[in-house]
């Protein structure tokens, strides 16, 4: 009996511990989805948008941008022209390093820039 109990105690560690592993696994797979949605950008779409274009003409072309890998992202790149908020972008581009920046002031593009990722 005691070593039954044994084996259904074994079993029931194997349960909980697999479920986990899938859970994590899923948890995981979402948030490559999230970055996916939030961050691809395609190349045409940079290639388009010209400095002096207005903010919200150029933004409704791009995602949310707001991921946690955001500031893995800046990394490596130009500097940022004073006073400008940028975005930054992973190109779709078959490479998957480029990045693509954005910057914004005074409600136009006031710079972009593509750079590889570090």
């Amino acid at each position: 009996m005691a070593q039954r109990k044994g084996c259904l105690i074994g079993c029931g560690v194997a349960l909980v511990v697999g479920i986990g592993a899938v859970v994590a696994l899923l948890f995981g797979f979402t948030k490559v989805m999230d970055i996916a949605d939030k961050t691809l950008v395609d190349p045409k779409v940079y290639a388009e948008v010209r400095v002096g274009d207005p903010e919200a003409e150029v933004r409704a072309k791009l995602p949310s941008g707001e991921t946690f890998v955001k500031d893995a992202l800046k990394e490596g790149g130009p500097a940022e022209p004073a006073g400008s908020m940028c975005a930054w972008y992973v190109s779709t581009a078959d490479s998957g390093n480029d990045v693509l920046r954005f910057c914004f002031k005074d409600s136009k593009l006031a710079d972009k820039a593509e750079y590889r990722m570090k």
